[in-house]
């Protein structure tokens, strides 16, 4: 049985304050962007405790109860507190995200009253003991941090059968388009509460796809940046050769504004070394022009498994073209099927050593390994494993130390065969700015007894993470079209650190196309609306 310390977190969203909305359902307030709500509070028509009001507001409506995303695992208690403070000592002179209400994914350590538990009930007996380092950054930003997100439960680590955006502690998230439809994830509730005006931004994670898809399939923009850019320490890690955070916005210049402010070094993520090298202020680059005289080239063997998504791809292109862009159609990037098998190899060696270690400083919990995970999850079995098991747990455990010769091979072949003779290649051999392709298809069917219709490596509805993903290089995914009311996403991705070319171009297709609309919480694709809560 769960033991009584564990209903804490349960609870803690079913206590939230009953409060009248400062909007009604119809207001724009939701869907405005960062911009455009910090205009309204340096004009004194708004301010940051009016704004958490009505985020609380709305989650409770539609998160909680009506169309019951699940988005939201945890709001932080002191939130009011915090936006009273930050309206108080608000000047003329501001970062564009101070007062702005964020959510953080699950896995990202926050110094406060919150917990962090990757969505697993083995984690909650204690919150983290201090803020990861790009909370700390965002903090200093004035950034309020209202909560966490639900996700895939490990950041869909536990199981090659689990159903993304599922966890033990927070249940099954929605796709607010069609609420029988996957979030995708692993950073599932963070792109659930933007796309549905729960919060203007988000926090995400990804090893794999886990930015890049439900980003995509909730209709709005994430970015998957360089490896090293952003710092990873106080995050709970997959795999330190590929996981990085990423920003989730309904438009290229909030995600391009928050990744600034996440971006730079860490004397504690040796992989930051370089990073104040390259990060800057990323709205530098969003230029309206940004498409003009770019030299974009279509990866179509990342296509072709979906037709909606190959039809939005070429209309995505058209659109392109129409701006001045040079299209580059096909263009062959070589050894993508060469990435999966060495990619599993190193994430369940990565995995074992990175979770021993962060969970060897976290105070207070009763798990300290790998293993004690796994007998956790095997005593309490009725509330964390109904649905699938711990496979991929259990392979990690079964793996040793770094120095494996297996391990140190399939790491060097596949950052090989990903970034020098892969994207690089590519890029290099065409002339190219970026590489491009469709992001994922349509949301699929979330299927808690079979998992996603997703297989690592090949999706069977089509996705184009992986190389950028394995290679530690950017990628961007931005709202492009349309299938049966799902949103469908293109992603463009490059050469290491070229976030600013990226950036631009998504932003010069954004201003060209507008393609984001807001959810309309149906039952099924085309179904009815389901109501918001009381």
């Amino acid at each position: 049985m769960v033991r009584p310390s564990l209903l804490c977190a349960a609870l803690s969203l079913a206590l939230l304050p009953v409060v009248a909305s400062a909007t009604q359902d119809d207001s724009s307030l939701p869907w405005q962007s960062v911009t455009e709500l910090q205009q309204r509070m340096d004009a004194g028509k708004l301010n940051s405790k009016t704004l958490v009001r009505d985020d609380l507001t709305r989650i409770r409506r539609i998160d909680q109860s009506g169309p019951a995303l699940r988005s939201v695992l945890e709001i932080n208690p002191d939130a009011s507190k915090l936006a009273t403070a930050l309206d108080a000592e608000r000047t003329k002179t501001h970062g564009p995200l101070y007062g702005i209400p964020v959510l953080l994914k699950d896995n990202i350590d926050t110094g406060d009253r919150t917990l962090t538990t990757a969505g697993s009930l083995a984690l909650v007996d204690a919150p983290a003991p201090k803020d990861a380092a790009l909370v700390t950054r965002l903090r200093n930003a004035g950034v309020l941090i209202l909560g966490k997100a639900n996700l895939s439960e490990w950041a869909d680590i536990r199981s090659a059968h689990a159903s993304s955006g599922w966890t033990g502690r927070g249940g099954q998230t929605r796709n607010p388009y069609a609420l029988d439809r996957n979030p995708c994830g692993s950073s599932s509730g963070s792109a659930v509460a933007v796309a549905a005006g729960l919060v203007p931004v988000a926090v995400g994670t990804e090893t794999d796809g886990s930015i890049i898809c439900p980003a995509s399939m909730n209709g709005i923009v994430g970015i998957k940046p360089t490896l090293g850019l952003v710092s990873r320490s106080g995050i709970i890690p997959i795999s330190h050769s590929q996981d990085t955070a990423g920003p989730l916005a309904r438009n290229v210049t909030d995600a391009a504004m928050l990744l600034s402010v996440m971006a730079g070094n860490d004397p504690n993520d040796p992989a930051t070394a370089d990073a104040d090298k390259h990060a800057t202020d990323y709205t530098k680059f969003l230029d309206p022009n940004g498409l003009r005289g770019k030299r974009i080239g279509v990866v179509r063997a990342l296509g072709g498994n979906e037709p909606n998504a190959d039809r939005v791809l070429d209309e995505a292109i058209n659109a392109m073209r129409a701006q001045g862009a040079i299209i580059v159609d096909p263009v062959a990037v070589p050894h993508l099927s060469e990435l999966s098998d060495p990619e599993l190899v190193v994430m369940a060696y990565e995995f074992k050593n990175d979770v021993n270690n962060y969970l060897a400083g976290r105070k207070g919990l009763k798990v300290k390994t790998l293993a004690d995970l796994i007998a956790f999850n095997q005593r309490e079995a009725v509330a964390e494993m109904p649905w699938f098991g711990q496979d991929l747990f259990e392979q990690a455990q079964s793996k040793g130390p770094l120095t494996d010769k297996v391990y140190l091979d399939a790491l060097a072949k596949e950052k090989q065969l990903s970034g020098p003779e892969g994207i690089d290649a590519a890029l290099q051999q065409n002339h190219l700015d970026a590489l491009l392709s469709p992001s994922w298809g349509p949301a699929f069917v979330t299927d808690l007894v079979l998992g996603d219709h997703i297989v690592s490596g090949n999706p069977t509805i089509g996705g184009a993470s992986q190389p950028a993903a394995v290679a530690g290089y950017p990628s961007i995914t931005v709202p492009a079209g349309w299938a049966h009311g799902l949103p469908v996403g293109i992603v463009f991705f490059g050469t290491k650190w070229s976030e600013p070319a990226l950036i631009s171009i998504a932003y010069g297709f954004e201003q060209r196309t507008h393609a984001w609309q807001a959810p309309k919480f149906l039952d099924t694709v085309e179904g009815k609306p389901v109501a918001f809560g009381k």
